[in-house]
């Protein structure tokens, strides 16, 4: 944009030229403010400012503006305004510079929230791109990338809007351009921007295989060379492929990519502070570089020092222009020029790397592991909201337009990470640290009700899961029964109605064993029709506790081993795969089977002791002082009655600490979260695709949560008086 300008006045001229040595030095204020200048009013009359220049002058500002985000957007949108009303009746303007203008301007108007005119604006510039291609006015190959670009944008707008068909027909033929074009980190970008909108629509399990399928095929035919310049594809392709396993439940898959998404975060971390330094260092020799009286020699010798520099820098990064290079810090490319609007935040991706981790890590209970990433996950989201003025105090309402769509990704993000910790720390019968993140969600929730309006289902069904583990029952299906009614996700509602169920069960009369029965039922006869298999394993987990307490204990035992193998081979997930030893355990006591109830339940402790789960543990403990009774077995049954009053009083202490936080009351409170909707703010997402995967349902595993707080609870789940006892057989 900035070559051809016309000859102006001495001052415009004067100003023009600052802003290109201001841009040179990347200095972006500074090129603003000379142009804003420049096109003023006083100047811009007084310099006889050519149509064709002043449009080319808008557009480099509006660039400027749109690059910083910082200085008004609005400002952006009516210098594009202007420059495509100079441009439109200019037979003489290159076609380049109105393509440029539409999409800059459909850009902005994504920034602003207005959909409607950012679509209207897209179709303009395709019929304009349609033209100039038929008149031969733009060659092909530059028409091709054009195409490539609207298509993206386009499609972009229509997800926004919630037209999930029409933005893949979009990319379709966007795909198409790029293969005409032999570009194939291009496919590679169409399919992977598919696949993110299949995994966020997911309306047909075959296309989002296909999707998958497609990806990664045309990853591993990618060159080698084109990997390593392209980090911004991989790290995009495996974090949908990530999610994609995550959502079917492939836990062993998942894992492997997760393992490759840590090793490459970790050396783009190493890289990008490599290229600070580098970049420092460039900004100080050309600094020197602008100081007047230098001798020559010295000169000579900065020029030497400057050009290794930026050869180090492209070298490092794989890209062709410096401009990209220096923008390292900010963010990952995703497609070649003209569309380097498409991108992702570097640190969302590291971000997202930490999350998956705990992701994968948490159902194996490698805890210590856990809580290492989400510090540093929580570390770097509260950097990026600082940098944008989200402190202390801050709400929505206080929120520029432009800073919306970015403050939503990062507070999406630290609501997931917090909502691991709390079902983290859950399982470890931390409930105190429970409270405090739960607290804290709570606490963002109410501050940005609009932009974290999703995830008010999540913390009423972590309400409910600490209701529940702190012994409140009626409170916590309460909870459960809320989030159930707040989310459209099938997925969703039917794990809370699990929980419910489980809530009701451990209540323990004969009431709320029919409205757990009424839960179930319906999600026992639907649940094969869900995409994963952590809501089967769950619901056949509650829906075999039910056959146990109608003393049916031999269907409850089949369908119970059914549902462990499942949760072992596929979920993985060793806090219910212990629930279902348990369980099982029980009922081989029942059963008269002692030498495998022994064998079941050791299993089953090691797993609890894993995990830190001490209401497990206790569960545990009590069958096994009901299986030595029923041996005969009298020092063991002492020795573990013993160790079984231990815990039990470990955890009343955690229960009373937990019941006397000043958190428990508002937490258990059988009542939504109370929030003024502070304005009719716009969460829409930007013309971006890239970022959008943070907003998908990521599915995270739970436990059903059965290992009910209170011991007594315990005791009226298992019920050990329909234990027969047999005086006469002892087995090993």
């Amino acid at each position: 944009m900035a070559a051809g300008l016309q000859p102006m006045s001495s001052a415009a001229d004067g100003l023009l030229a600052m802003a290109e040595e201001a841009e040179r030095r990347r200095d972006l204020g500074a090129a603003a403010q000379c142009l804003e200048a420049a096109l003023a009013p006083q100047h811009a009359a007084s310099s006889s400012l050519l149509p064709l220049a002043e449009a080319r002058a808008r557009l480099r500002l509006a660039g400027l503006l749109l690059r910083s985000r910082s200085r008004g957007l609005a400002a952006a949108k009516a210098h594009l305004e202007r420059a495509l009303l100079l441009l439109s009746p200019l037979p003489s303007a290159p076609p380049r510079l109105k393509l440029l203008a539409h999409s800059l301007l459909a850009t902005a108007y994504g920034l602003l929230g207005a959909v409607p005119s950012q679509k209207h604006v897209l179709r303009r510039g395709l019929g304009l791109l349609a033209s100039a291609s038929a008149s031969g006015l733009l060659p092909r190959g530059p028409a091709l990338l054009w195409t490539c670009n609207f298509q993206t944008q386009l499609a972009s707008a229509l997800a926004v809007d919630g037209d999930a068909a029409s933005a893949l027909s979009t990319l379709s033929a966007g795909a198409s351009a790029a293969a005409e074009l032999g570009s194939p980190q291009l496919e590679l970008f169409f399919a992977a921007t598919g696949l993110h909108v299949h995994l966020l629509c997911w309306e047909d399990n075959a296309a989002v295989e296909a999707a998958v399928t497609r990806t990664s095929q045309l990853w591993q035919a990618l060159p080698a060379d084109q990997k390593e310049q392209w980090t911004g594809l991989f790290f995009y392709t495996e974090l949908l492929q990530t999610f994609y396993l995550l959502r079917t439940c492939d836990y062993k898959a998942a894992s492997q990519h997760v393992e490759l998404l840590d090793t490459a975060a970790k050396n783009e971390m190493e890289k990008g502070q490599r290229v600070k330094e580098l970049a420092t260092e460039l900004g100080t020799v050309e600094r020197t570089l602008a100081q007047p009286g230098l001798k020559e020699r010295e000169r000579s010798a900065l020029v030497h020092k400057q050009r290794q520099l930026k050869y180090q820098l492209q070298m490092l990064c794989g890209y062709d222009k410096l401009n990209d290079v220096l923008e390292y810090g900010d963010k990952l490319l995703l497609a070649p020029p003209p569309m380097h609007g498409e991108w992702l935040p570097r640190t969302a991706v590291f971000v997202l790397v930490d999350l998956m981790v705990v992701m994968v890590s948490r159902p194996k209970g490698i805890f210590k592991e856990c809580g290492k990433r989400i510090h540093s996950g929580l570390q770097l989201i509260r950097g990026e909201l600082s940098k944008l003025g989200i402190v202390d105090g801050v709400t929505e309402a206080n929120l520029e337009h432009s800073t919306i769509w970015t403050a939503g990704l990062y507070l999406m993000l630290l609501l997931q990470f917090l909502e691991n910790k709390v079902a983290v720390e859950l399982t470890r019968s931390e409930f105190v640290e429970a409270q405090e993140a739960l607290a804290q969600m709570k606490n963002w929730f109410t501050h940005f009700p609009t932009i974290l309006q999703g995830c008010e289902s999540t913390i009423e069904m972590l309400r409910g899961q600490y209701a529940h583990s702190v012994g409140c029952f009626d409170e916590a299906a309460f909870h459960f029964l809320e989030a159930t009614r707040l989310t459209e996700n099938r997925s969703m509602q039917s794990m809370c109605q699990v929980y419910a169920a489980v809530s009701y069960i451990c209540k323990g009369d004969a009431e709320s064993t029919s409205q757990a029965l009424e839960l179930v039922g319906p999600a026992y006869r639907t649940m094969d029709s869900f995409v994963g298999v952590r809501e089967k394993t769950c619901i056949i987990f509650v829906y075999g506790l039910l056959l146990m307490r109608q003393q049916n204990p031999q269907e409850a035992r089949l369908r119970l081993a059914g549902g462990l193998r499942i949760a072992h081979q596929q979920l993985g997930n060793i806090q219910l795969v212990s629930q279902y030893l348990t369980i099982l355990g029980t009922l081989a006591l029942q059963l008269h089977d002692c030498g495998q109830a022994r064998e079941i339940l050791k299993s089953s402790l090691t797993l609890a002791k894993t995990l830190y789960d001490i209401p497990t543990q206790i569960w545990i403990l009590s069958v096994f002082t009901e299986l030595y009774r029923e041996l005969e077995e009298r020092e063991n049954e002492m020795e573990n009655f013993e160790y079984e009053r231990k815990k039990e009083d470990d955890l009343q202490r955690r229960l009373s600490e937990a019941h006397s936080s000043p958190f428990h009351q508002e937490l258990v409170e059988k009542a939504r979260i109370q929030v003024q909707q502070l304005h009719n703010l716009s969460t829409e997402r930007q013309e971006t695709p890239g970022p959008m995967m943070a907003k998908a349902d990521l599915d995270i595993p739970e436990s059903v949560g059965l290992s009910a707080a209170q011991p007594s609870s315990v005791k009226r789940l298992i019920e050990p008086s329909s234990v027969r006892r047999s005086t006469r057989r002892r087995l090993s």
